[in-house]
């Protein structure tokens, strides 16, 4: 039996759409690193690499959308829109202009892995390295600090996102 709990609660077309093209990426991404894997490369070091680079090209483009980039409440609107939030089932444990704590209920990722048939003891490598992109958004802001403090793919019942300044 799985230890892993992901089922989503919210049923809504626009909503199931991008989670399925989540699912989608999710997949490619697997299937890259098991050929990078099968070429002989550090699958690790490569994923983490390219998906820091792309979280970091996302997170100038949402620093110049940003009003105030300095307020983690004005960053929370360019991060995480009203669909994004209900794509992964998002809770807004805390919200200031120091704090962003949120817990993620649902992840599609985690999802498509599964559907893969992958061992459950891989699911929380790749979804760090997946978290990347959001280390690499998170960087392009100077004084915040990123910490993933547990996740579905861990078996957790949620993702704790911590965003804070320093």
């Amino acid at each position: 039996m799985s230890r892993i709990v992901n089922k989503p609660n919210l049923d809504d077309p626009v909503v199931n759409g991008i989670r399925s093209a989540i699912e989608h990426r999710a997949v490619w991404f697997q299937m890259l690193l098991e050929e990078a894997e099968k070429s002989g490369g550090n699958v690790e070091k490569i994923g983490r690499a390219a998906i820091f680079q792309c979280g970091c090209y996302h997170g100038r483009q949402k620093f110049g959308n940003c009003k105030n980039p300095s307020d983690l409440k004005e960053f929370l609107k360019v991060f995480a829109d009203e669909t994004v939030q209900k794509v992964f089932e998002m809770e807004i444990v805390e919200s200031t202009e120091n704090k962003l704590h949120v817990d993620f209920h649902y992840c599609p990722l985690v999802t498509a892995w599964q559907k893969l048939n992958l061992p459950e003891e891989k699911l929380p490598l790749l979804c760090d390295i997946a978290m990347e992109g959001d280390r690499g958004i998170i960087s392009q802001f100077q004084s915040y600090r990123f910490q993933l403090d547990g996740s579905i793919a861990e078996g957790k019942p949620v993702c704790k996102i911590r965003i804070e300044k320093e």
